[in-house]
């Protein structure tokens, strides 16, 4: 298959090969002080054809040396560099750059002047005007975790070293300053206190026995050690509350989980990572009848819009934060996690408030209900002991007395994305009996229609 030529523009740059005479820097300055940040490919012509690099390993790791020493302020945690495969084994290296909340950024070596501090115009990095440099630096960002001073400077940090050595990085004697755990003036931040073996944070999960917050059933609390620590317990905790349900039918078994997996650990990494720690209010969790939400303590930044939010600009909250978790594999790359929780659920599930972001998911059948399968039975036991939701209603109501196909149903439902309306409205009709397939023999088929059998007759009525 073949692969789009790339182009230079206000969020790409190309470069054929990484030299010494390259000044990689002004680039990164340039994506770390625009609004979007952006990409640079490495081992690309300027015509945008893949020539690829020789040395991919080695190049990778100048790459990541050049950014970590000669760029102020620290743009660890702000960056990625990956490598990436093109057409006939040639390879080429990405170096995905996000937009820095601490701007100006510069080169180290020329501070912030004209000749270190760049921004995107267009396709080229350009010299930023003085005035610019001024205004930003006032306005630059002072309450980060990175900026304020823990006030417990009595911290230890063994449970931050045995995940680290898990991951055969040992933490070695200048690790607090390598992760960015002080101050300027060397005391420690409050980075180190959330990743301290000993702090004050609570992440709370919490379980209602409805749709709202009136009868709550269940309370635990996830905390008061290393965030990573907690952060672990609350996966393990929303990975037991995701339960599965089987339907056993003549041909197969249909396993749907209350939540899509990667979605939810998508959200809740997101939720933690870049959560407000600065108002010392940590993200909920909370498990409702139909749904699961899931709130952090953090408006959108400053000057990004919701459309620009859902087209991927990233702009990382607590980079120190981002840091850990990138070493111990607990995320990916940078912008990696959304496209995974609006696959499955689109952008709709997420709500913008001045203070606070808000991440629903629907549940694809009710949270509580409790369900038997009989594996062993040789025939259709397709057994429906679950409440009926209201999309699955709608999805019947749609139906009506006609076979009709997933496209036309979206259309009735007036639901755009496709996964949201499989795990919300279809399986759980085909589950549970209200629904049957016109050619169940060819499931994929693309000319499939859907029927309401006598058990969604007699619901509709």
């Amino acid at each position: 298959m073949s692969i789009e030529p790339l182009h230079e523009n206000h969020r790409v740059e190309l470069k054929r090969e990484l030299t010494p005479e390259l000044d990689l820097e002004k680039e990164v300055v340039a994506f770390l002080n625009s609004h979007e940040g952006g990409f640079i490919y490495i081992g690309v012509d300027n015509t945008g054809q893949r020539v690829g690099v020789a040395d991919v390993d080695g190049d990778m790791l100048k790459i990541k040396d050049r950014i970590k020493n000669n760029i102020s302020p620290s743009a660890m945690g702000l960056f990625d560099v990956l490598e990436e495969e093109g057409p006939k084994g040639v390879h080429c290296i990405k170096v995905i750059v996000a937009s820095g909340s601490e701007k100006p950024y510069a080169k180290k070596k020329y501070g912030l002047s004209e000749k270190g501090c760049f921004v995107r115009v267009g396709s080229a990095a350009e010299p930023m005007p003085t005035a610019m440099i001024e205004r930003l630096f006032a306005n630059r960002t002072r309450n980060s975790i990175g900026k304020i001073k823990a006030h417990r400077q009595t911290l230890s940090f063994e449970q931050l070293r045995i995940y680290y050595e898990e991951k055969r990085k040992p933490l070695g004697r200048q690790f607090k300053a390598n992760l960015e755990l002080t101050t300027e003036d060397g005391a420690l931040n409050y980075a180190a206190y959330l990743l301290a073996d000993e702090n004050g944070m609570s992440i709370k999960v919490a379980k209602y026995q409805g749709k709202n917050r009136v009868h709550l059933i269940e309370s635990n609390e996830y905390g008061y050690c290393s965030l990573i620590k907690a952060t672990k317990a609350v996966l393990d905790k929303l990975e037991l509350e995701n339960k599965t349900a089987s339907t056993i039918t003549a041909k197969e078994r249909i396993d749907v989980r209350l939540w899509n997996p990667v979605a939810m650990r998508e959200a809740v990494i997101n939720a933690i990572v870049h959560n407000d720690y600065s108002r010392e209010a940590p993200p909920k969790f909370e498990i409702f009848a139909d749904r699961i939400e899931i709130t952090s303590a953090c408006a959108l930044p400053e000057g990004l819009t919701p459309a620009e939010f859902f087209e991927g600009y990233s702009i990382p909250r607590n980079k120190e934060l981002m840091r850990v978790f990138k070493d111990l594999e607990m995320v990916e790359h940078l912008g990696s996690g959304l496209p995974r929780i609006t696959e499955f659920y689109g952008p709709e599930c997420f709500r913008f408030t001045e203070n606070f972001l808000r991440i629903s998911f629907a549940a694809s059948r009710p949270v509580h209900e409790e369900e038997t399968t009989d594996p062993v039975t040789p025939q259709v036991t397709e057994q429906v002991t679950e409440q009926v939701t209201e999309q699955v209603r709608r999805l019947c109501m749609a139906l009506g007395q006609e076979a009709k196909g997933a496209k036309e149903l979206m259309q009735l439902l007036t639901l755009k994305h496709r996964p949201s309306f499989l795990e919300g409205y279809l399986n759980p009709a085909l589950q549970q009996n209200f629904v049957e397939m016109t050619q169940p023999d060819s499931p994929r088929s693309p000319t499939q229609k859907y029927r309401l059998t006598a058990q969604g007759k007699a619901l509709l009525k």
